[in-house]
């Protein structure tokens, strides 16, 4: 990486400034919860008052402020509770990258309350464009879901739902998969037959119906049966 890609990760603590020279999308991911070595997203081992001119934080004012002369650890606080001096190219490309978040999140957990069929994620994404929804850079996910599916609900009939979904899975394959398919949602009800076969009930975000009986599909080569017993 060329010292240009380089961006400053700035924290203000007691009317002090610290920083730290940090992978601007590596820092983003970290700062998003993403778990991430720390010591992947800082470059060099120096926590610095001003970067730019190349001033240093003394080992006294790390102890006094953070109470710990550990590099890594401060850095982690930094770029946790700081800002990124981000370029405008670099901001557009992490804006993308959440917007594209947003989207899936959206795709997994929605339905068309008429049809009570999942959404494409182009019709979402189409959706937030005509209703012009502003992207937060350093809001979660979650916290803009709700305002941006209420946005969109004036241009897509748009709600967000849950499945419940039966699946039966013959015995040749039951006792090989049943871990793994009890992983894709919250079980509900699940029952061994005497036959060796298994029926399980778990409830999933509804937009993610298709993806759930391609791994079903996936795990038992077809010789399962999904039902889908109410989207509510």
């Amino acid at each position: 990486m060329s010292k240009k890609e380089y961006v400053i990760a700035r924290l203000v603590v007691k009317g002090k400034r610290f920083e730290v020279l940090v992978d601007p999308e590596k820092a983003y991911r970290f700062k998003e919860g993403e778990k991430i070595s720390i010591e992947e997203v800082v470059v060099g081992d120096y926590i610095y008052k001003d970067a730019k001119k190349g001033l240093k934080a003394s080992p006294s004012e790390l102890q006094e402020v953070f109470g710990t002369e550990d590099v890594y650890k401060i850095s982690a606080e930094i770029v946790k509770h700081g800002e990124l001096q981000l370029t405008t190219e670099q901001r557009r490309k992490l804006l993308e990258m959440k917007r594209k978040q947003i989207v899936y999140h959206i795709a997994k957990s929605a339905i068309d309350p008429k049809t009570k069929t999942p959404i494409p994620p182009s019709r979402i994404e189409k959706a937030m464009e005509e209703a012009r929804v502003s992207i937060d850079l350093y809001k979660s996910v979650e916290e803009q879901v709700p305002e941006i599916v209420k946005a969109i609900s004036k241009v897509i009939p748009i709600r967000i739902a849950k499945a419940l979904v039966e699946i039966s899975v013959p015995a040749e394959y039951a006792s090989k998969v049943a871990g793994q398919i009890m992983k894709l949602g919250e079980v509900k009800k699940s029952n061994w037959l005497a036959d060796g076969s298994l029926i399980v009930q778990i409830e999933i975000p509804a937009g993610m119906q298709s993806e759930l009986i391609d791994k079903v599909n996936e795990l038992t080569k077809g010789n399962a049966s999904v039902k889908v017993l109410s989207v509510v």
